[in-house]
């Protein structure tokens, strides 16, 4: 029957009314505070028709059960429309009490069942201890299902440790400090009203006699109870009294009130003599012994709306939010001191508030100290249904070893968008390596009043990326070893037996060794079932060590780790081999990195990664030698980006080149600048035919850095060497040399872009205006859309504010990117196209072993993956040496390797090394620490 526990309150309520002239005898036991409800507890209401005796009637019951029916109704709407917006959510209430007193919660179940909400109940022992409450609490606030938790809980142990702890966006009681603030100060917008405090308004709303102007008298109840009534009222234009149950002219202030609300009301009664005509009087008092009160289930009813109310918030809190970013004043002096000095001068915005003002919530972030923090990827899901941002690439031309300040553009790019146009950017960068770090480029923060603070941090160590990639690829690397020992050396029984270990008298297959069992094949997971030849192939990969592809890696530039012998020690039973080092970022775990979207995608592709070849032909996986659950384990925060900011702070994420940031935060009007590494010829082919393809992603302009430094060189200037001063072409002016450069590299990089292109020219001290505006014009005869001179380096955001201009121009037009090859094409002539149509090449020519190669990948189904080239930066061609853009020569492919779990074939093209070594003078010899102020000097 439907509203029946309604009906039965009210009949509960008027076998219970007031006689003239009796004693209204309450219980011993107190109204408790709002919110820390005792579990008889009710609330009674009753108007005087006179004060001579006539009997007075209820006041308003029949109306209060018509606000219960509507807030039951209304509540069910709320949820509704809810879940027409999010069909999975369902609002949750969380009780936690002490011991097992049921009588005052069975109401709160049966009202949630009649609304549609989930509740848990959480019980704890009768003497809980204020640690077991506050363990509970850290709980449930950290739980996004849990919208709402009612406290039902002893009065002593509502402390105030726990109450600080309480989520105040979880408080549907309204008794944290910072919900009570709100209601003082009438900012309902994200606190709650406390559900008795709604219940007594109602009663008094449902008078007989409008109240509106009258006089409420509010006696006992000292607290936040009183507080919230008192703040109630007042708002609907009532005018409170208090009193106390001791005042000696409380008889005399009842008969002067239009109403009067008993709180706290213990033992003590109001005579009905006291009360005038038609007042009306409200008590908050225990329960009765039989019935339900009606003030239980209106309070229950307005506990459930307000759970209703959090997990609206909640959800609308999971929407993109616009962003509120405050900018930080850049004041640039000249001359420009060093990038060191500029990043201490500017004191970085506290992470957790620059995630606030662009919209990531704080359940979102994981804090690395005060200046870095790690987003998680459930902001991806959170935000899946929003558009994309404007993608926007910045590559380069051909470099000199110096570098051409690709990332320091970025940076520029996104303070000048930022700061100065006003529209919301993200720079995109990656994290630097060691190698260069203290070899001879030095970091990669960008430079000048362009870039990533605190530089120091984000140039060392930031928050141990690479360290886990370097502990992750080595633990393959052992695991590989320690597997070809062991096979060498134990029988098939004995390694089966070691593998599959008894545990108490129990032995079974891990599920990593299940995956493998499957593989072969072999559908059993009983290992007593399995037979001899079963256990063969189950405990023998077999590994040829000729053919082992995984190398040990180490983010140092170290040229004598290029080839090692391992397994010289007497311990190691002759298990000796040829293996070597690379640099960690060359890394396959590194490029999985790069390429995942997610954890669970991540893990998959580690579990991929082959790592060598049976004498039998089979390729052996990293699942297979069975670490790669491991694996997911040492990047399982890796894969999440670092979040940092600029000098201006403008939102930096520092992802190794992942597709996270066009992906997260984004609305369509969002920029999202990355970079893709060396030249245009190298990087921006890699990040068009790879990661775009796997992100399925497309760039809306490619911003494309020039210097005349390097144009001068592919001019035909003399060579630049890192550490050594630069030779006069350099530093006086020389139009020939820079017209050379521009017809030959920079014409053949813009062809390469083959988008809306515009050229930066990074402007040197040493550059003159002839020269600049001499790189314009042929870079505009080449195909570029535009091409702009940018100081940023010098002066900020405010320096490429020209440039940030034409890329929010040319983002807003439709843009007619294509791939550079279909990847069914065979792997030779995806190789042969990137030569042809990229490098210039007339052809290319297989080493006898990258042919084998190449036959063996096709054979193993693995031809149609990307190409991704491993070839020198600093020319087109395979010839470090040879600058412009060369011709008639024939692209050396001298081996051929795949990376399964990144997802692509990688053919090293000439000498080309994945191990760097240091130069004469690296950096590290200007780099040091002051013991005494802990300060750096030396990085940039």
């Amino acid at each position: 029957m439907k509203l029946a526990l309604i009906r039965s309150a009210c009949m509960s309520l008027r076998a219970h009314q007031v006689r003239p002239g009796s004693r209204f005898t309450g219980f011993s036991r107190r109204c408790l505070p709002i919110g820390i409800t005792s579990s008889r507890l009710s609330l009674r209401a009753a108007s005087a028709t006179s004060s001579t005796g006539t009997n007075p009637k209820l006041t308003g019951n029949f109306g209060v059960v018509f606000s219960c029916r509507k807030v039951v109704q209304s509540t069910r709407e709320a949820i509704v429309t809810l879940q027409k917006r999010n069909p999975a959510i369902q609002p949750l209430l969380a009780i936690l009490q002490a011991g097992e007193d049921d009588s005052m919660l069975e109401i709160n179940k049966k009202m949630a069942v009649k609304i549609g909400l989930n509740i848990t109940q959480i019980c704890l022992v009768k003497e809980c201890s204020e640690d077991d409450i506050v363990e509970e609490l850290l709980k449930l606030n950290d739980d996004p299902k849990v919208h709402g938790i009612y406290l039902h809980l002893p009065p002593a142990s509502i402390t105030s440790r726990v109450l600080n702890t309480l989520k105040p966006e979880k408080d549907i009681e309204g008794i944290s400090d910072l919900n009570m603030g709100r209601l003082i100060r009438g900012d309902l917008s994200k606190g709650f009203v406390p559900p008795l405090a709604s219940a007594v308004l109602d009663l008094l709303e449902n008078h007989d006699a409008p109240l509106e102007g009258k006089t409420v008298l509010l006696v006992g109840g000292e607290g936040p109870l009183q507080l919230a009534v008192q703040c109630l009222i007042e708002r609907s234009r009532m005018v409170t009294l208090k009193s106390h149950w001791s005042s000696k002219s409380l008889q005399e202030q009842v008969m002067q009130a239009d109403a009067v609300v008993l709180l706290d009301v213990g033992n003590m009664y109001v005579p009905p003599t006291w009360i005038r005509p038609g007042a009306a009087i409200i008590y908050c008092k225990p329960a009765l012994e039989k019935g339900i009160a009606l003030y239980v289930v209106l309070t229950a009813a307005y506990r459930t709306q307000n759970v209703v109310r959090s997990c609206s918030r909640w959800l609308k809190g999971q929407e993109y939010r616009p962003w509120h970013l405050r900018s930080l004043k850049l004041q640039p002096l000249t001359p420009v001191p060093s990038d060191l000095e500029i990043s201490r001068a500017q004191i970085p915005k506290p992470v957790d508030q620059l995630a606030e003002e662009i919209g990531l919530l704080p359940e979102e972030l994981e804090a690395y100290g005060r200046s870095k923090a790690k987003v998680r990827l459930s902001v991806l899901e959170r935000l899946q249904s929003q558009p994309n941002g404007k993608y926007i690439l910045v590559a380069g031309i051909t470099p000199t070893p110096l570098g051409e300040g690709k990332s320091t553009v970025t940076v520029g790019l996104v303070q000048a968008l930022s700061a100065h146009l006003k529209l919301n950017s993200f720079a995109c960068l990656r994290q630097p390596s060691q190698g260069p770090t203290f070899g001879v480029k030095g970091g990669a923060a960008g430079g000048g009043y362009a870039q990533v603070i605190p530089m120091e941090e984000f140039n060392l160590h930031l928050t141990g990326d690479i360290h886990a990639i370097t502990a992750a690829n080595n633990l393959v690397a052992a695991a590989i070893d320690a597997r070809m020992l062991h096979e060498a050396t134990q029988s098939d029984k004995a390694l089966f037996n070691r593998l599959v270990p008894s545990v108490n008298g129990v032995r079974k297959f891990s599920p990593i060794q299940i995956s493998r069992l499957q593989r072969l094949g072999i559908r059993k997971t009983d290992p007593a079932s399995l037979t001899p030849e079963e256990i063969n192939a189950f405990v023998r990969l077999d590994l040829d060590p000729s053919k082992i592809t995984w190398q040990r890696v180490v983010d140092t530039n170290d040229r004598f780790l290029r080839k090692i012998t391992v397994g010289q020690a007497s311990s190691e039973k002759g298990q000796i081999r040829e293996t070597g080092f690379d640099i960690a970022v060359a890394s396959e775990i590194m490029a999985i990195l790069a390429l995942a979207d997610s954890l669970g995608d991540m893990k998959n592709r580690l579990a991929r990664m082959v790592v060598g070849t049976s004498r039998s032909e089979q390729p052996i996986t990293a699942e297979d030698l069975g670490v790669s659950g491991a694996l997911a384990v040492l990047m399982k925060d890796a894969i999440k980006p670092t979040l940092m900011q600029t000098l201006e702070v403008r939102p930096v994420h520092i992802n190794h080149t992942n597709p996270f940031n066009v992906k997260a935060h984004c609305s369509i009007s969002i920029f999202i600048v990355t970079e893709a590494g060396f030249g245009a010829d190298i990087g921006m082919e890699k990040f068009f035919n790879i990661k775009c393809r796997a992100s399925g992603l497309r760039p809306s302009v490619v911003v494309l850095v020039a210097t005349v430094r390097a144009l001068k060189m592919h001019g035909g200037g003399p060579n630049v060497s890192a550490g050594a001063p630069l030779p006069r072409e350099y530093t006086d002016e020389n139009l020939s040399l820079v017209a050379g450069g521009c017809r030959s590299n920079l014409r053949k990089q813009i062809q390469i872009a083959h988008l809306y292109i515009f050229l930066k020219i990074a402007n040197c001290k040493t550059d003159t205006q002839a020269e600049i505006d001499l790189v314009c014009q042929i870079a505009k005869e080449c195909g570029a859309s535009d091409a702009l001179p940018c100081n940023h380096w010098a002066q900020g955001g405010r320096g490429c504010s020209e440039l940030a201009q034409a890329v929010k121009e040319a983002a807003s037009k439709p843009s007619d990117y294509q791939f550079l090859y279909n990847t069914e094409m065979s792997i030779v002539e995806k190789i042969r196209t990137i030569a042809q149509r990229v490098y210039g090449a007339d052809d290319i020519e297989l080493s006898p072993e990258a042919k084998t190669k190449t036959d063996y990948y096709h054979q193993q189904g693995y031809g149609s993956l990307p190409i991704c080239m491993a070839k020198t930066h600093l020319s087109l061609s395979h010839m470090p040496d040879k600058k412009g853009a060369p011709t008639g020569f024939v692209l050396p492919i001298r081996d051929v390797r795949a990376s399964i779990g990144a997802g692509f074939i990688y053919p090293l093209v000439g000498t080309m090394s994945t191990m760097p070594g240091l130069p004469t003078r690296p950096c590290f010899y200007d780099i040091d620490l002051d013991p005494v102020t802990e300060e750096i000097t030396g990085l940039f």
